[in-house]
């Protein structure tokens, strides 16, 4: 039989899976050949609050085995406050480590799940959380908690905690790089806050930034630090529910187990016990199949008994008493040396975490105090190479402005000698002009005098028209008198002519002397009375005749006076408004003299030649 020295083994991984190596000496062994004493392993799968981890681990391990393997994997060394869950008929269990996995009620799949989370929780998160990823779990698990709605919240307390963890994610706000939806995919409120108020992400997520804006310059354990200190605060923070029933029948309380001791709840509030137990107070904790009794340490008070649906929540309820009441007895004893070494450490690790920020806060704010320097002698530097250039334009500009006022006083000088020229033949024009005005009134009042004296011969004229016009009226009548005589006399001489018709037919002689004698003189007398009355008419229609003709040359004579002396007038004023705008240019003066229209009444000439046409046209 051979003897083999320095045996070990290893374990590696081959395609996603555990296969063991032994090595003799500086030999390998195959692995074929070694396949009948390999030993039985079986697959684990780990899940922690940020990570998942797959172990292979042997049959006959306990769970201590796995439990520290975890632990060392993770680096915790506070593992009094964690164990390894698992899930077996709807009913959450703990893994125990002083037996084997493999011998307990763990679930048969390949490979086994595994949850590791806090099993128990500290009284006063400060003082008992000593390592920084022991911290960070607990943050981790108490915040899914949160958000779960498995620990009851407030809106504000929420909010709160919410500006914690963006803190703890994020670092210090920067108004430049988190903008406004940099949150959008984080879960940082529970959904019965969100639904209880009627506001948008939006809105949510400016409170949350308001608060996250204050916590500048916290670290990130300082930031779970203090969201946990706040949660730890919450009545349902580190209690684990059971459904129990005070009698058989009954199903109507619920017990709490936490770091205090137990407590009863009624099914429909798990905020505020009905009644308490401290571990102070408590004698002793047992257990028969479903009956479940708190002896109390007083012996005067009654013993409490309830009753759990099965079995097994009684074992995991003892269990719990059992781990939380070792805590509670240990916070009151005096650290351990692990643990005061831990705490030297942490605190030592804590002091040079702090100085490091310290000292990088300080570069920081160096760093930062030289780039507002830099940025501030680059903006005065650019400010000045500004005014610089700005003073050389205008002392360019203010060259150009002394060339150009220089011409331009050139050109004022020879303009105030050309408008003093000017000045002396506006005083002569001024002077020429005030004598053509002078003369221009005067023959202003010779043509005024001339216009009175047409209007008066004009009136002459209308008064002798209508003078003319009655005569008119009167020949008319007498004319028409002289046209009813002819009429009546050629009628009589009508009637004498047809009387003695007859006669003359009956008496072929002629008639007797001196009847005849008496007919001519009749008609003699008519005959000179026809003449008379044409001879009337004739030298009327001449006086009349000649009466128009003169009229009409006193009229043609008339307008042509009016219309040469409406000319006259029309010149004189051209003139006279000439005279004055070259007076009012020359001093500027805006007043100005505008002769009136000299009003000549033309309507009742008009009127009365008119009428004296109409008449002898009639005529």
């Amino acid at each position: 039989m051979k003897v083999y020295k320095q045996c070990f083994y290893h374990y590696f991984s081959i395609n996603s899976s555990f296969v063991p190596v032994f090595f003799i000496g500086n030999n390998t062994m195959s692995i074929l050949g070694l396949k009948k004493k390999q030993p039985k392993t079986f697959k684990v799968k780990v899940i922690t609050m940020d990570a998942e981890m797959e172990f292979s681990c042997e049959v006959k391990w306990k769970g201590k085995d796995l439990f520290d393997l975890v632990c060392r994997t993770v680096g915790l060394r506070e593992t009094w406050f964690f164990g390894l869950r698992y899930t077996v008929k709807d009913t959450h269990a703990w893994l125990k480590l002083e037996k084997k996995v493999l011998d307990q009620e763990v679930p048969k799949d390949s490979p086994i799940t595994f949850h590791f989370q806090a099993k128990f929780f500290p009284e006063k998160v400060e003082e008992e959380l000593v390592q920084e990823i022991t911290q960070h779990l607990f943050f981790l698990q108490v915040k899914k908690q949160i958000l779960d709605e498995e620990i009851f919240c407030s809106p504000e307390a929420s909010v709160l905690l919410a500006s914690y963890a963006v803190q703890a994610k994020y670092g210090d706000y920067d108004p430049n790089f988190h903008k406004l939806g940099f949150l959008a995919q984080d879960e940082l409120l529970p959904k019965s806050v969100l639904m209880q108020y009627q506001m948008t992400t939006v809105m949510w997520e400016e409170k949350i930034t308001a608060w996250y804006a204050e916590h500048r310059g916290i670290a990130r354990d300082e930031a779970e630090m203090e969201y946990l200190k706040i949660a730890q605060d919450l009545e349902m923070y580190g209690v684990s529910y059971f459904a129990i029933t005070q009698n058989k029948r009954d199903t109507d309380l619920l017990l709490g187990v936490d770091a205090q001791g137990l407590h009863i709840y009624s099914p429909n509030s798990k905020l505020n016990p009905k009644k308490s137990f401290p571990w102070s107070g408590i004698r002793n904790i047992s257990y028969s199949e479903k009956e479940f009794t708190i002896k109390p340490l007083e012996k005067k008070n009654d013993v409490f008994k309830f009753y759990s649906s099965q079995l097994r929540v009684n074992k995991l309820i003892l269990q719990l008493c059992i781990g939380n009441h070792d805590l509670f007895m240990r916070r009151r004893k005096v650290d351990t040396i692990e643990v005061q070494q831990m705490k030297a450490q942490a605190k030592e690790e804590k002091a040079r975490k702090k100085m490091e920020r310290q000292i990088l806060a300080r570069e920081k704010q160096m760093r930062e105090d030289a780039e507002r320097a830099k940025e501030e002698m680059e903006r005065r530097l650019f400010q000045l190479q500004d005014e610089a250039r700005l003073a050389n334009e205008a002392l360019l500009r203010s060259e150009e402005t002394a060339d150009l006022l220089a011409e331009k006083a050139q050109i004022a000088e020879e303009e105030a000698k050309l408008l003093a020229h000017k000045a002396a033949d506006a005083e002569q024009e001024r002077q020429r002009l005030e004598v053509t005005a002078m003369k221009t009134k005067e023959e202003k009042r010779l043509m005024e005098q001339k216009m009175r004296e047409a209007e008066q011969l004009a009136v002459k004229l209308v008064e002798q028209s209508e003078r003319r016009l009655k005569e008119a009226d009167h020949l008319k009548q007498d004319l028409t008198e002289a046209k009813d005589a002819e009429r009546r006399a050629k009628q009589k001489l009508l009637e004498i002519t047809k009387t003695t018709y007859p006669l003359i037919a009956a008496y072929s002689t002629p008639p007797a002397p001196p009847e005849p004698a008496d007919f001519s003189c009749e008609s003699a007398s008519a005959n000179q009375r026809l003449d008379f009355k044409d001879s009337d008419m004739k030298r009327l229609s001449m006086e009349i005749e000649r009466e128009r003709l003169e009229y009409m040359e006193k009229s043609k004579h008339l307008q042509d006076q009016l219309k040469e002396l409406k000319s006259e007038i029309e010149s004189l004023k051209l003139e006279e408004q000439q005279q004055q705008a070259g007076v009012y240019g020359l001093h500027g003066e805006a007043r100005g003299y505008v002769q009136e229209p000299v009003y000549i009444p033309h309507s009742n000439r008009n009127s009365a030649y008119m009428s004296q046409m109409a008449f002898f046209e009639e005529v």
